[in-house]
């Protein structure tokens, strides 16, 4: 097993990994501007990873070892401190697990207004050919109230702590590090960051200098985040383990917190079962778990090409309105029958059935002019989506694609021990409270995080991807996928190629090009202003080459991204 042989090399590097714990961190690698080099469902808590074998277990695993399958790996996250962390684990011998977390912790450090211990996320993760999809989004309390604040029992600190002690072989301590370490030191301020701040961050910061220049003017880009706070409570959460969040000394604080208390935080579980998976293309297209709309962006992206997506311009109207149609179809989904599947059932073999698919892209195309396909009843835009994403390759081919959140921009405005706490709660109402989807105890609502990876004909992962946005995240990661897999385009294509979203019979241009022809064919066009352009997220993707031994990525610009990739 890969996991056994990366045991075996992070024994050579626990003595400084540890130390660099204790005292902060490790040291950051120098970032490099360009990138090119099925188990059942189950309930689970986050307990204390395993104990790394002996040397002479180590060298017994390792005595037959092939070497990396791969032998090229790439992290791809929302800041470059972020990526630099995630590969700093892998080249210590950790797995792609590892650096996720990693990479998530330190991405959280320095995205504060969008991601953290006070939110939840969900991974899909596949190791040595197996998928899973992990399930860590905030639920209704035991008490079955939604407090004003929206706040729901927080699940990150399970999440990543579950995905480490099933797929990680570093400490713990040891990939919570660099996290302490930029919370400790500080980092550059984004220029994401430094306008969220000034746009939406000022009232829920009041109080935190951290986020105030000397004058008291909010920091600006460039500007160095040190947050004494976290770093405080990261250190916590390193020596005493994830646990500690839920019934150590982390859950104190938070038990003054409206919505939260002690039988709701210890009850709080990891929900891990199979992705969503569908055929696109050549490929298999793996996303998350219900109540996450992974099911939805697949049954989208099959409608999709059932309709012929595959044989228009991609860049032409008729690529947009045949997405924009497939989306009418897959968000009537997400509204009526996607919920917890621990409380509903989700019809998720239906919902990816490729002739089932077919079908309803017949009915659509039926339909005649896109009058029909705009009047359906889509929820209004929203824009600002606020999510963080991670996607990481190891050199043995294993892969996790991770999306976390706090919900809104700063989520509810409350801060504990320098994090803020989620509002995820207010999803129930944002997504209609339909009979799948409706608040009680324990339960998650639907959203629209939806970590994604395609795999080749072998089930190996070829990309590996996902975004933050909000509702528009399942239509960028799909026109994605589909300009890649269905068009044959690259990496840069995919990730510069402007974006949309159909929302409320309105389509949401990012750039003004094809605006005219769109509102000839009978849609409410409007051109979002350029200074938005962060509303439509940013991807973080990351495309294997198994011929060359080759991982490569492209950093986005609409929001601050890192990536970091090592090979021959």
């Amino acid at each position: 097993m890969t996991t056994d042989r990366r045991r075996f090399g992070a024994l050579l590097v626990l003595p400084a990994l540890l130390l660099a714990a204790c005292t902060g961190g490790v040291d950051p690698a120098p970032p490099e501007a360009t990138a090119t080099a099925e188990p059942e469902a189950r309930h689970t808590s986050a307990p204390a990873p395993d104990p790394a074998p002996t040397t002479d277990e180590a060298a017994v695993t390792t005595a037959a070892d092939p070497g990396p399958v791969l032998g090229a790996a790439g992290v791809a996250a929302g800041h470059q401190l972020a990526a630099d962390a995630g590969m700093e684990m892998l080249e210590a011998g950790g797995t792609a697990a590892d650096a996720a977390v990693a990479a998530a912790l330190v991405d959280s450090v320095m995205q504060p207004h969008t991601s953290g211990l006070g939110g939840g996320g969900a991974a899909v993760v596949l190791t040595d050919g197996v998928p899973q999809s992990y399930d860590y989004r905030e639920e209704v309390s035991a008490t079955g109230v939604i407090p004003p604040s929206g706040t729901g029992v927080p699940g990150y600190a399970a999440g990543l702590g579950q995905l480490h002690a099933d797929h990680g072989v570093l400490p713990w301590e040891s990939v919570v590090a660099p996290a302490v370490q930029v919370a400790t030191e500080g980092g550059p301020v984004s220029g994401f960051l430094a306008d969220a701040l000034a746009d939406f961050g000022l009232p829920a910061t009041e109080g935190m200098p951290q986020f105030r220049r000397s004058d008291g003017s909010p920091v600006r880009e460039g500007d160095l985040l040190v947050q004494e706070d976290l770093a405080g409570t990261l250190r916590t959460l390193a020596a005493e383990g994830p646990g500690s969040f839920y019934t150590g000394s982390l859950a104190e604080p938070l038990l003054q917190e409206p919505g939260l208390d002690a039988p709701s935080l210890a009850g709080y579980e990891v929900v891990v079962s199979e992705p969503p998976r569908g055929q696109v293309g050549e490929h298999v297209l793996l996303s998350a778990a219900p109540a996450l709309p992974g099911a939805a962006l697949v049954q989208l992206a099959q409608v999709a090409e059932a309709a012929g997506i595959g044989d228009v311009d991609p860049y032409s109207p008729e690529f947009v309105d045949l997405q924009s149609r497939a989306w009418t179809v897959a968000n009537e989904s997400v509204q009526t029958v996607l919920g917890d599947p621990r409380f509903v059932d989700v019809p998720v073999d239906s919902l990816t059935d490729a002739q089932r698919n077919a079908g309803l892209a017949d009915e659509l195309l039926s339909a005649g002019s896109a009058d029909d396909a705009v009047s359906a009843g889509l929820p209004a835009y929203e824009g600002g989506g606020n999510t963080t994403h991670v996607a990481v390759v190891d050199e043995d081919g294993n892969a996790v694609s991770m999306t976390n959140t706090i919900t809104h921009y700063w989520g509810s405005g409350r801060s504990v021990g320098g994090y803020f706490l989620n509002d995820q709660l207010t999803r129930f109402e944002a997504m209609g409270r339909t009979e799948a989807n409706r608040p009680e105890a324990g339960r998650r609502s639907v959203s629209w995080s939806a970590p994604s990876m395609l795999l080749d004909g072998q089930g190996r992962p070829v990309l590996v991807l996902g975004t933050p946005g909000g509702q528009q995240i399942p239509n960028t990661i799909a026109a994605a996928v589909l300009r890649w897999s269905l068009h044959g385009e690259g990496l840069e294509a995919i990730v510069r190629a402007p974006r949309f979203v159909l929302a409320e019979g309105e389509l949401a241009l990012e750039t003004g090009e094809l605006a005219a022809p769109l509102q000839d064919l009978g849609y409410a066009v409007r051109v979002v202003d350029p200074s938005l352009r962060s509303d439509f997220g940013s991807l973080q993707v990351l495309e294997v080459d198994w011929e060359g031994g080759v991982v490569s990525s492209v950093a986005d610009d609409r929001r601050s991204a890192g990536i970091r990739v090592s090979g021959p």
